[in-house]
């Protein structure tokens, strides 16, 4: 364990493990840097591997005020740490925001990117755009558990009885405690639109082809046609949650070739 510090003076803690080319991978939602720990181990033969707590969430501090630019900056202080320059693999809205921070200039060598969620119109209902204040009201009315189950319903739009199921796992508890997450994620995300300006790095996006939801698949089409360097991988069958050692050997090959 280390400890990067973010352009503001925020403390961010951070892990490195593992030889080879440096790769950040950043943890989705409202979860510590302990839920890419499967993926890490796989990886970590072929890859020098930077996981750290996102502002708010984990060990890391939280420092007002709650802007956009924060999470590339802390993002940019991981990196510093690893020489100055990585790749960046993001699953889900992370990667949606690897790619932003490479575009707002963040020094990032490669990005790769399992199922990032962008909505082309009439794919799917469109974002409230103030879906972060929503959550946010919700916690500071102490009801975090209203706030992930609003994210995950009306946002990421799961079946009400599967965040039932979730509820009193020690994974719903998790997404509770670091709530607050959310509030950044929403900043940098809030409407999920295909980028119009994109970073001149090679980008790779896999998906799990048939498994795709459906709204998902439109938006990587519509992704894929806007990014200068891009790069397509299916790995057929899988699930959004995507098994670690099936995607492994895409990351090593993607992130060790010149």
């Amino acid at each position: 364990m280390a400890t990067a510090i973010s352009r503001d003076g925020t403390k961010i803690d951070f892990d490195r493990t593992g030889s080879g080319p440096p790769v950040v991978v950043l943890s989705a939602g409202p979860n510590d840097r302990s839920i890419s720990q499967p993926l890490v181990d796989v990886l970590k033969p072929f890859l020098t591997v930077y996981t750290y707590d996102h502002r708010a969430r984990g060990r890391s501090g939280d420092t007002l005020p709650r802007i956009p630019e924060r999470e590339f900056e802390d993002l940019a202080a991981v990196i510093a740490e690893a020489g100055g320059v990585a790749g960046v693999y993001g699953s889900s809205g992370a990667g949606n925001i690897a790619l932003d921070a490479a575009d707002c200039g963040v020094p990032i060598s490669k990005i790769a990117m399992w199922e990032p969620p962008y909505i082309v119109e009439g794919a799917r209902s469109p974002v409230p755009p103030e879906w972060g204040r929503t959550v946010q009201q919700a916690i500071d009315e102490g009801r975090p558990e209203d706030g992930i189950s609003y994210w995950l319903t009306d946002i990421v739009e799961i079946p009400a009885e599967y965040v039932t199921q979730m509820k009193g796992t020690p994974f719903w508890e998790s997404m509770v405690a670091q709530a607050q997450g959310l509030v950044y994620d929403a900043s940098v995300l809030w409407d999920f639109a295909v980028p119009r300006t994109t970073p001149e790095v090679p980008v790779l996006v896999i998906d799990g082809g048939s498994m795709t939801v459906p709204w998902i698949k439109t938006g990587i089409e519509a992704l894929l046609k806007v990014l200068p360097m891009p790069r397509h991988e299916v790995l057929e069958g899988q699930m959004h949650d995507v098994a670690p050692d099936v995607i492994a050997p895409v990351l090593i090959k993607f992130f060790t070739e010149e």
